[in-house]
């Protein structure tokens, strides 16, 4: 049985986005007000949604429930899966014992923290978005932070402000690559696009992170560092956008920071180091033998490496229906929603189904499996003794128990509010705003990616959309696709996805609440700035669109 997607089910726009809205206004609610633990907000909203889905929007009970079904199994796999072998590599690293000697080597490149929130928080960060996206760079960098002497909270929020900046190009592209085979438009032109929108939110995030940490005497005492990391990611990151397509700018934009700052900071120091904890540490000495320091570093190491590997056609030939690994794939499909849902005009061109859709289950082929072999080689590398490393994962697992349940009930909540039409019905109204559009395009993808946790879902759900409404205003639909996965990239820190991530990765099972209200003021602030240029390239510069 098929069924056809309404969008405007009460016979007005305004009044259908309305009651498409209440699902996330009962979210913010539940989370702000209410102060509510993330998966009784989760399970209360994605509840509410399925009411919606049925008795507004007339979708069939049983797709209700396979959308539900899918949204959270996909959250299990592979996004929980992820953030599970990240956390188990660091807790091994802490366990052995050699997190000490690595966080010392850390403190021996600057021992202030708000320098530190940017190597760590915004450039490691970005190289682990371009490399694996999903919520492991957040959970990572900030149990990183952590270790180096920052409030658990505070160590999330600041990472999930400073994973802005890499989004959109985050996972080799992938956001940027989906959206241009989905609207037929070359993914070199979207790409171009972005690295000429992201620029000013690049070099902004960093001050705007030490702004938060320490005013503006933080800005004044660390401004050259921050100019050095900032500056040197900015201009690698449009120019590798530019020119190099959108696979490899957060990568190599996060390496080139990386090491420019480094050794920017063998010559220059602030006068004072400041610490989230009021301590004013000397800058220690190295007292580690460099074979200890070395050993430190591999699990890290390690992770890159598996990662670098996993994304290499060669190693995803292996995993085709013909490869010798094709076996350890498994997948099923739910047969009443694949391609039994009808999408219809203006969301795209022409009526046609959703794609099939199937749960997919990658035992190996899959990045969290990356990280898990780099965590699994680090337990002999750091000694750690078989029965504590399993005793760890066993921990790991425990602590994650709620944050899956969170990521799990709102992917559910972010499938049912797709498959429905719900989502579609919010991009549908800001789309009736006629020329002041430009300002709300990127709103779209904020909304698409506060509801997914995902630029690449959020770009697939809104492309076609923005594509058609361009073309009916007369502006250059790159412009539009471009600011649909910008603005997307700062409603990653309000994502209930990414929050559930963060929270677990430092210890905050249950205060949800309070991590969304550290971000969502700052998101807001974002996504408006973000509508201005959006604007203001439209009617001012046109001339900076390809």
């Amino acid at each position: 049985m098929e069924y056809t997607q309404i969008y405007n089910p009460l016979d007005n726009i305004w009044l259908s986005a309305f009651v498409a809205f209440l699902p996330i206004l009962l979210f913010f609610i539940s989370l702000i007000v209410l102060k509510l633990k993330g998966h009784t907000a989760g399970f209360i909203t994605v509840v509410f949604s399925a009411i919606i889905a049925i008795f507004v929007y007339d979708m069939p009970i049983d797709m209700v429930g396979s959308a539900f079904g899918y949204g959270f199994l996909y959250g299990l796999w592979p996004i929980a899966w992820i953030i599970v072998a990240a956390i188990f590599l660091y807790k091994l690293s802490v366990k052995s014992g050699y997190f000490d000697i690595l966080r010392e080597s850390i403190l021996s490149i600057t021992p202030d923290h708000r320098i530190l929130v940017i190597l760590i928080g915004f450039c490691f960060g970005a190289f682990l978005e371009g490399a694996i996206g999903y919520g492991g760079p957040v959970a990572i960098t900030a149990a990183i932070l952590v270790g180096l002497g920052l409030r658990p909270l505070y160590a999330a929020g600041l990472c999930m402000i400073a994973n802005t900046a890499p989004v959109a190009f985050g996972a080799v592209g992938i956001p940027i690559i989906a959206m241009a085979g989905v609207v037929n438009v070359p993914a070199a032109d979207i790409s171009a696009m972005v690295g000429r929108m992201l620029p000013p939110l690049t070099l902004f995030v960093p001050f705007f992170i030490v702004f938060l940490m320490d005013g503006y005497k933080g800005i004044k005492e660390t401004f050259p560092a921050i100019v050095v990391a900032a500056g040197s990611f900015a201009i690698v990151q449009y120019f590798s956008s530019n020119h190099l397509g959108p696979e490899l700018p957060d990568i190599i934009s996060a390496i080139v920071s990386i090491v420019v700052t480094t050794i920017f900071l063998k010559f220059w120091q602030p006068k004072k180091i400041f610490r989230t904890d009021g301590k004013e540490e000397i800058k220690p000495e190295n007292k580690h033998h460099i074979c200890k320091v070395i050993v430190a570093w591999i699990p890290f190491v390690l992770l890159i490496i598996t990662i670098f590997i996993w994304t290499q056609p060669a190693f995803k030939e292996l995993f085709k229906p013909d490869g010798v690994l094709a076996f350890t794939n498994f997948s099923f499909e739910f047969h009443n929603i694949s391609q039994q849902i009808i999408q219809t005009p203006p969301v795209v061109t022409e009526e046609k189904p959703i794609g099939k859709v199937i749960f997919s289950l990658p035992l190996i082929n899959a990045t969290g499996t990356s990280i898990f072999v780099a965590a699994l080689l680090s337990i002999f590398i750091l000694r750690v003794k078989p029965k504590e490393a399993l005793g760890v994962f066993g921990e790991t697992l425990n602590e994650m128990k709620f944050p899956i349940l969170t990521i799990g009930l709102v992917l559910s909540f972010a499938f049912i509010s797709n498959y429905s039409g719900i989502s579609a019905t919010l991009a549908l109204a800001l789309a009736n705003t006629g020329h002041a559009f430009t300002f709300f395009s990127p709103i779209i993808g904020w909304i698409g990616v506060f509801l997914t946790g995902s630029d690449t879902s959020s770009n697939l759900l809104f492309g076609t959309l923005q594509q058609l409404t361009a073309r009916q205003l007369g502006i250059p639909e790159v412009l539009f696709l471009a600011a649909n996965s910008v603005g997307g990239v700062v409603g990653k820190m309000i994502s209930p996805q990414s929050i559930a991530v963060a929270c677990a990765a430092v210890g905050l099972v249950g205060r949800e609440s309070e991590l969304f209200r550290f971000t969502v003021k700052y998101s807001v602030f974002f996504v408006v700035a973000i509508g201005v240029i959006t604007t203001f390239i439209a009617y001012v510069i046109p001339q900076i669109i390809p």
